[in-house]
């Protein structure tokens, strides 16, 4: 049996790789390894670890890589603990290919570990952009290290070629969060609001912020700069808990008091993934800089008021309203979003995203690629047509 080793150290990208893991598992032809790190084993994230156990995974490694600290040196040295704790996970049990995504610095760690192993790594969602994080250094550096592409759309396809990566390497998946949208079941509104603990007597804000990596010494002002926007709407409001990038401490104490003085607002560290889809599925708008914003919300047609530099890059549809970190543009955008004209607009919306079949064609190639040397030996395909000091490129490339 083929062993296919999985990455996962947040709840984010659990919920995207839950139909990938449901078809490992079932697959008489497969054997799932999940290795377990970052914010999963930490109780101040929910301990998330737990989640992946309620749903009948078995953990087959827990590696424990991050401090107490969100400053630029704890998460260096989080990203040092994490090389070394998935050498040793490597160490005890090789897998026959390891699956990565996204653009975590856990997830960078875990991958770089696997070089001197020789452990072909395919990488999900490569070739996309978040030009105001780190993430995106990470995202590109992470392609590099990687054997198997599954990426969301042509666009993003194009771009990891662009990296100098093999065409036949790279698969155009769709975004295997959606097809989580085929199997879960969504709370009713009444579930949700005991879990929120509190009414929904109008569709709520969902609220999803997180630190702008590349910008972290502005990070105090921009989520004032939200709070102050939000105090105007006397409307429910549910807060997702930020990461744990650097100075996501201080915007979750920010998030805490705003909430402590409201009756109608509530932040909380874990929904999962029906608890999350269920409130977008509920939501009036959702306001922050999340991925999910741009990559899941198309398929609820849910407004989303997209702030800031973090997703910048990323290609969006027309349900997003793109707004700076200031106070009265984050109102306009509220607005702009609630308002039934807009709503309204986005009735023929389809999500660009994908269909809802990625899990099975991420499934389906992990079984049949040829492993070996072959795999492992990457070239590097260089761009015909650019000149030696940054020419134009080809049409092609264009």
């Amino acid at each position: 049996m083929r062993t296919i080793g999985v990455i996962t150290v947040a709840r984010s990208d659990y919920g995207i790789y839950l139909p990938i893991l449901k078809k490992i598992q079932t697959d008489p032809e497969l054997n799932l390894h999940i290795l377990v790190g970052g914010m999963h084993l930490s109780p101040e994230f929910g301990m998330t670890v737990e989640a992946i156990e309620a749903d009948e995974f078995e953990v087959g490694e827990r590696i424990e890589m991050l401090l107490s600290s969100d400053s630029p040196e704890g998460i260096a040295k989080s990203m040092g603990l994490g090389l070394i704790g998935f050498s040793q996970a490597y160490a005890h049990k090789r897998p026959d290919i390891l699956l990565t995504l996204g653009d975590r610095f856990e997830m960078h760690s875990a991958a770089l570990a696997a070089l001197p192993f020789n452990i072909p790594v395919a990488h999900i969602h490569g070739g996309e952009m978040t030009q105001g994080a780190i993430d995106d250094a990470l995202r590109h550096s992470l392609t590099k290290l990687s054997h198997l592409h599954f990426v969301s759309t042509e666009e993003y396809a194009r771009r990891v070629i662009q990296l100098g990566e093999d065409p036949a390497r790279v698969v155009v998946s769709g975004a295997p969060a959606l097809d989580n949208l085929k199997t879960i079941e969504l709370l009713d509104q009444s579930e949700l609001e005991d879990r929120c603990g509190i009414r929904f007597d109008v569709p709520p804000l969902l609220i999803t912020f997180h630190p702008v990596t590349l910008e972290l010494e502005n990070t105090e002002d921009q989520i004032d700069q939200l709070l102050k926007a939000l105090t105007g709407w006397d409307i429910p409001m549910v807060f997702t808990q930020s990461n744990a990038d650097a100075k996501g401490r201080m915007i979750a104490a920010k998030i805490a008091e705003f909430v402590a003085i409201r009756a109608n607002a509530q932040i909380l560290g874990n929904l999962g993934t029906q608890g999350y889809f269920s409130m977008m599925a509920i939501a009036a708008v959702m306001v922050g800089n999340s991925s999910s914003g741009i990559i899941e919300s198309p398929s609820f047609k849910l407004p989303v008021v997209n702030i800031g530099t973090r997703q910048e890059g990323r290609l969006r549809a027309v349900n997003v309203i793109d707004v700076s970190n200031t106070k009265d543009d984050i109102e306009r955008g509220i607005n702009q979003a609630l308002s039934a004209k807009f709503r309204d607009s986005l009735s023929q919306l389809v999500n660009p995203y994908g269909d809802g079949m990625a899990s099975e064609k991420i499934v389906d190639h992990l079984k049949v690629v040829e492993l070996g040397d072959q795999l492992l030996r990457k070239k590097f395909r260089d761009i015909e047509g650019l000149s030696p000091i940054g020419g134009p490129v080809a049409n092609e490339w264009r």
